[in-house]
Order: structure tokens, then C-alpha cells, then sequence
């Protein structure tokens, strides 16, 4: 891999790409470029007294970015073909991690849900259900994509491999993750024109499953219940929501400045990661606010546009399930910062700290911009066919 594949504002060659890949992979680096900005800030005091170095999370975040990047880099200018075809592997790998969370000893437990991979008293910082969901995308956008004409049997066992990974993902317990990996595969089936009534068995039986998975745990329950009123427990169950609260509040049209939340100041609890939106609209108030969602929206308008021009079903399926999983999720961790949705565990994708949410969501970018590029590309005709071409306009 060439120096310059890590160094993506000196790299020449993405002034040959399409126009609308250009713009991606340039919305993607300023994306990037905020969150990074608003980590340093979100992490430094809590960094410095608890780690003494205020860079501490910032440094390590960097090592993630550097790494993603160049595996950012490396699936843009690999043939998409080449990314489908290791899918099935990554996926099945992803899905056997997940499952060794569940087993005491190996997977380390937070908050009393065991989402990542420890061995011993070592702490590996992967999160597993974060870096399926590149490959979940890639494989469910081959067999939605293909359906028709797939063995009935092959479509069958991956359908229950998906439906496995999803209850796996609610036993660690992840319900965010499990409801946002399951909207995701229900949106991909329906764009690839999966007949309605499977569809809507499907959505039902997910619900019934959150509802389970709610009514078994009491957590679950109680953000529930937090979400409908969070002053009825302000310093419980209400707290994380109503510090969230004041802090958007209090940036007001133009916010504190950068480097001036006081809620940071270890009133808002996990502000550097689930919650650093917050962070985000107390120092940069509404007008940066208005900026995040406006690039959201460029960025999903984007997303739509790469899917309406590619040729291939499967690519079209590969770059809405892309623009789910970067866009949709951050749609869901904004409204659960704001007090629209129920408090989740899903992080902001390329603001949050964390190495696996980093690196799933610069490959999730990284897989649409090459589906952009593949679709702007001239279509290459084999020499047998220009051979045809030639006889049928030349007889004789």
C-alpha cells in the first residue's frame, strides 16, 4: 500500500474518479474531520483526570483513523467484486466473535452487557457486532440482490445465519445494534423487491422480539420509561437524558465556543462517546446543528443518487445499506441525544471514540464510494462480444 493511500488530502488520483465519488470521499474526510475536532474537546478534561494526559482517547482514536483509512482506501480501489466475494468468510468470522462475547472469561462485560472481546485480565478493544456490519451489508446485498435466481436451500441457510447473528447481537443484550442490523437487512430485502408478505411476517416477528427482550430485562424497561419522562428519576434514570438536554440547550443559536461546554465537565456522563452530540450542539448551537444534518443530507441525497445509477442490483443494494448504516445511525444517535428516541448504545458514526465503530463505518464510506466509482465507469465489452458486434453490423 503507497505512503499516500494514508495521506488522503496529498493523494492525486481521486481527481480521475466521477464527480459524485469525489464528492463522497471529500463529505466523508470533512465528516471525519468535525468528529475528530469535537472528540478533542469532548475527551480532554475527563482524559486529564483520569488519565492524566487530555490526549489520551484523542491519540488512540488516531491510531483507529490511520488504520481506517488505509482500509478505506484499499476497498475504494479494489473491484467491488473482490469485497463480495470475501464477504461470506468475514461474515461467518464476525458472527463466531460475537458469539465468544457471550462466554464468561472472554467477553468483558460493561454497564451489564457483554459486547466486547477480552482474554484474562487483557482487554482487546474489538467490538464485534460494530465490525460485521460492513460484511453484513456485502452479503445481504448478494442474496437479496440474486433471490431469484439463488438455490432455494443456499438462500435458506443465510437467511437463518442472518437471523442467528441478530439473536446472538439481542443475547449480549445489544438491542440497538440487533433492531438497527435488522431494520437494515428489511429495508435491503425490500429494495430488492422481496415479496411483501415475507416482509411483513419479518417485521413482525422483530417486533415481538424487542418487545421480549423488553419485558426480560428491566434495564431495557426502565430507559423506556426514562425516555417518557425523565424528570420523574433526575438523578437516576433521567439524568443521562435531562444533562443532555441542558447541554443542547444551552448552545443556543451560535453556541459556547469550541472548548466551552459545561456539561462536559463531568456533568454528562459517556459525553465522548454515545452522547458527544451533545458536546457538539453546546459548543457549535444551532447553526452547527443545522451544518451536521445539512451534511447528512447531502451525504443520504448522495447515497440514493450512487444507488439509482448503478447498473448492478447487488451494487445497488450494497450502497443503501452503506447510506443506512452511516447516515440512518446517525439519524437514531441524535434523536436519542435530543429526547426523541429511547436511550440506546449506538455510537455517532466518525465522532463517537471507539476503534471498531471507526474502522465499520470507514469501510461502510469506503464501499460507497467504490460502488460510485463502478458506476460511473465505462462498461467493458469483452473481445468475443465487440468480435459479435463487428460481424452482426459488418456481414461478410
Amino acid at each position: 500500500m503507497r505512503l499516500n493511500y494514508l495521506l488522503p488530502f496529498f493523494d492525486a488520483e481521486p481527481q480521475t474518479w466521477a464527480g459524485t465519488a469525489r464528492l463522497l470521499r471529500w463529505l466523508t474526510l470533512l465528516w471525519l474531520f468535525v468528529g475528530l475536532v469535537v472528540l478533542f474537546s469532548a475527551s480532554y478534561p475527563i482524559a486529564d483526570a483520569q488519565k492524566l494526559d487530555g490526549l489520551f482517547y484523542m491519540k488512540r482514536q488516531l491510531i483507529w483513523v490511520a488504520v481506517g483509512l488505509g482500509l478505506m482506501n484499499l476497498v475504494v480501489r479494489s473491484p467491488l467484486y473482490q469485497s463480495l466475494r470475501i464477504s461470506p468468510l468475514f461474515m461467518l468470522i464476525f458472527l463466531l466473535l460475537i458469539c465468544i462475547t457471550l462466554i464468561p472469561g472472554l467477553g468483558k462485560s460493561v454497564n451489564g452487557a457483554s459486547r466486547w472481546i477480552a482474554i484474562g485480565s487483557i482487554d482487546i478493544p474489538i467490538q464485534p457486532s460494530e465490525l460485521i456490519k460492513p460484511f453484513l451489508i456485502l452479503q445481504s446485498a448478494r442474496i437479496f440482490g440474486q433471490w431469484q435466481e439463488m438455490r432455494f436451500d443456499r438462500f435458506l441457510l443465510w437467511i437463518g445465519i442472518f437471523a442467528s447473528m441478530l439473536l446472538v447481537i439481542l443475547l449480549q443484550p445489544n438491542l440497538s445494534t440487533a433492531a438497527l442490523c435488522g431494520i437494515a437487512l428489511w429495508l435491503i430485502a425490500l429494495a430488492g423487491r422481496f415479496p411483501w408478505q415475507y416482509l411483513w411476517q419479518t417485521a413482525f416477528t422483530g417486533i415481538l422480539l424487542a418487545v421480549i427482550s423488553i419485558s426480560l430485562r428491566t434495564y431495557q424497561q426502565r430507559r423506556i420509561m426514562s425516555f417518557l419522562n425523565p424528570w420523574e428519576d433526575p438523578t437516576q434514570d433521567g439524568y443521562q437524558l435531562i444533562q443532555s438536554l441542558l447541554a443542547i440547550g444551552s448552545g443556543g443559536l451560535s453556541g459556547s465556543g469550541f472548548g466551552l461546554s459545561q456539561q462536559k465537565l463531568f456533568y454528562l456522563p459517556i459525553q465522548f462517546t454515545d452522547f458527544i452530540f451533545a458536546v457538539y450542539a453546546e459548543e457549535f448551537g444551532l447553526i452547527g446543528c443545522i451544518f451536521l444534518l445539512g451534511l447528512l443530507a447531502v451525504y443520504a441525497t448522495l447515497g440514493l443518487i450512487v444507488a439509482k445509477n448503478a447498473k448492478n442490483p447487488v451494487h445497488q443494494l450494497v450502497a443503501i445499506g452503506c447510506t443506512i448504516f452511516l447516515v440512518g445511525q446517525s439519524l437514531l444517535n441524535i434523536g436519542v441525544t435530543t429526547g426523541v428516541l429511547p436511550t440506546t448504545g449506538l455510537p455517532l458514526p466518525l465522532f463517537s471514540y471507539g476503534g471498531s465503530s471507526m474502522l465499520s463505518s470507514l469501510l461502510c464510506a469506503g464501499l460507497l464510494i467504490r460502488v460510485a466509482r463502478e458506476s460511473n465507469e465505462a462498461e467493458v465489452v469483452s473481445l468475443v462480444d465487440r468480435r459479435k458486434i463487428k460481424d452482426t453490423n459488418f456481414p461478410g
